[in-house]
C-alpha cells in the first residue's frame, strides 16, 4: 500500500520555509538561555543590568513595529526576511568572536540585542504576511499548525540542548549555534521559487504620493475599523498585560516560595512543550469541528483556568507538582490551539496588501501591553506579594474572553469570510 502524501507535505516551497524556521527556532531558544548566562558568567552582570538586557529585547517592538509594517508592505517580503536573517547571524556571531579576543562588554551585548530585536521585528512582520501568499488562504490553517508544532518541539528539546551546548561550548560559543541557524534559515528562503512581488502602489488612492506616515495611518485605521481585528487587538492587550505579570513573578514564586530546583523547573517546561505540541497537532480538527470563534473562546477559557492552577500551587511537594502539571497541561495545549486560530483569523480578515501593516499594528499594541505588564508585575510583586501577583495575572486572563464575546468573533462573519 502506498503512503498518501497530501496538503502542504507536497508544497516544496513551504517545506523549505518550514525546515529553515524549525532550525532557527532551536537556535533562538539556545540564545535565550545562553545570552543571560554570558552576561552573568562572563561579564558578571548585576540584576539591574540583566533587566536592562531583557528590556532591550522588547523596546524595538514599540519603536519600530509600525514603521516595519509600512516597509514590509512596500517591498517583496522574502528579501526582507533574508536580509533580517543575515543581519541577525552577523550580530550574534560578533559575540563569540569578541569573547574569544577578550573584548566582549555589556554595551556590546546591549547593542547586539537591540539591533537583533529590530531585525526580528522586520522578520516576524514579513513572515506572517508572506505565509498566506506562499501557501494560499485554503492552506493557512495547516501551515500555521505545522509551524506551531515546530515551535512546540523546539520548546521540548531546546532547554536541554541549551544546557548541553553551554556546558560544551561555553555560553558565548552556544550563541554561535543560533548565528549559524539564521544562516540556514536564509539559505532555505533563498531556495524558495515562489514569486513575491511588492503589493502596494507608489500612490495613495487619491493620487497623492505614498509616505510612511500615510501607510502607518492606513494600517492602524484598518485594524481599528475592522470588528474582528479590533476584538483581537483588545484581546492581545489584555492577554499580554496579565501574562507579563505572571512572567515577572513566576520564577521567583517557584524558587523562593515553592522551593523548586532548576531540574524540576526544566522538566515542567518540557511538559509544557509536549502538551503544546499536542495542541498544535489537534488544532485543525478542533477548529473544523467547532469553528474559529468557538475555538478561540473555549481555548481562552481553558488557558485562564490553567493559569489559576499556577497561582494556587502549594502544600506538600506532590500537591505542588500536581497543580503545576495541571497548569502546564491545560495552559500550553490550549494556548497552542488559541494562537494558531488567532493568527489564522487575523490573516483571513486582512487583504494581502495590508498584511504587513496589520501584523505590525498588532505587534505594536501587544508589546506595549507586555511592557506595561512587566512594570505592573514588579510593583504588584513588591506590594501584594508573589502569590497575590500570580492571582491577579491568572484572573486577568478571564478578561480576554470579553472582547471575543462582545464582538462575536468568528460566530458568523468569519465563516462568511
Amino acid at each position: 500500500m502506498k503512503l498518501r502524501i497530501s496538503g502542504l507535505w507536497r508544497h516544496t516551497d513551504f517545506l523549505r520555509l518550514w525546515t529553515g524556521q524549525t532550525i532557527s527556532l532551536f537556535g533562538t531558544l539556545v540564545t535565550r538561555f545562553a545570552l543571560s548566562l554570558t552576561a552573568i558568567l562572563v561579564l558578571h552582570a548585576s540584576a539591574t543590568e540583566i533587566a536592562l538586557l531583557n528590556a532591550a529585547a522588547y523596546a524595538p517592538g514599540i519603536i519600530v513595529a509600525l514603521f516595519a509594517g509600512a516597509v514590509v508592505d512596500r517591498l517583496p517580503r522574502r528579501p526582507v526576511m533574508i536580509a533580517a536573517d543575515i543581519g541577525r547571524a552577523a550580530l550574534l556571531g560578533s559575540i563569540p568572536i569578541a569573547a574569544a579576543f577578550g573584548a566582549l562588554s555589556l554595551p556590546h551585548l546591549y547593542a547586539v540585542v537591540l539591533a537583533e530585536s529590530v531585525l526580528t521585528v522586520f522578520f516576524d512582520v514579513a513572515y506572517r504576511a508572506y505565509l498566506p501568499a506562499l501557501v494560499g488562504r485554503e492552506y493557512l490553517l495547516e501551515g500555521n499548525a505545522k509551524l506551531s508544532a515546530s515551535g512546540s518541539v523546539a520548546e521540548v528539546t531546546g532547554f536541554g540542548l541549551s544546557g548541553a551546548l553551554v556546558q560544551l561550548l561555553t555560553a558565548p560559543g552556544a550563541i554561535l549555534v543560533d548565528a549559524l541557524s539564521f544562516v540556514v534559515s536564509a539559505a532555505s528562503l533563498l531556495t524558495i521559487r515562489h514569486h513575491d512581488p511588492a503589493l502596494i502602489p507608489d500612490e495613495l488612492p487619491d493620487g497623492e504620493p505614498r509616505s510612511t506616515r500615510a501607510d502607518i495611518r492606513i494600517g492602524l485605521r484598518f485594524v481599528a475599523g475592522d470588528p474582528i481585528l479590533r476584538a483581537m487587538a483588545a484581546k492581545e492587550c489584555i492577554s499580554n498585560f496579565f501574562r507579563s505579570i505572571i512572567g515577572v513573578v513566576i520564577i521567583l514564586e517557584w524558587t523562593r516560595i515553592l522551593g523548586l530546583t532548576p531540574l524540576v523547573m526544566g522538566l515542567l517546561a518540557s511538559v509544557g512543550g509536549i502538551t503544546s505540541l499536542g495542541g498544535a497537532l489537534v488544532a485543525e480538527r478542533v477548529v473544523r469541528r467547532w469553528g474559529v470563534g468557538r475555538t478561540l473562546v473555549g481555548s481562552q477559557i481553558v488557558v485562564s483556568v490553567g493559569s489559576l492552577f499556577c497561582a494556587v500551587a502549594g502544600g506538600s511537594f506532590p500537591l505542588i507538582i500536581a497543580a503545576l502539571l495541571a497548569n502546564q497541561t491545560l495552559t500550553d495545549s490550549a494556548a497552542a490551539v488559541h494562537e494558531i486560530n488567532s493568527v489564522l483569523l487575523m490573516q483571513s480578515a486582512t487583504p494581502e496588501p495590508l498584511l504587513g501593516r496589520m501584523n505590525a499594528s498588532m505587534r505594536f499594541v501587544g508589546w506595549g501591553a507586555m511592557l506595561a505588564g512587566i512594570a505592573a508585575g514588579g510593583v504588584l510583586g513588591e506590594s501584594i506579594g508573589l502569590r497575590g501577583a500570580l492571582f491577579v495575572g491568572a484572573l486577568g486572563q478571564f478578561l480576554c474572553i470579553v472582547p471575543l464575546l462582545y464582538w462575536r468573533v468568528g460566530m458568523s462573519e468569519v465563516d462568511r469570510r
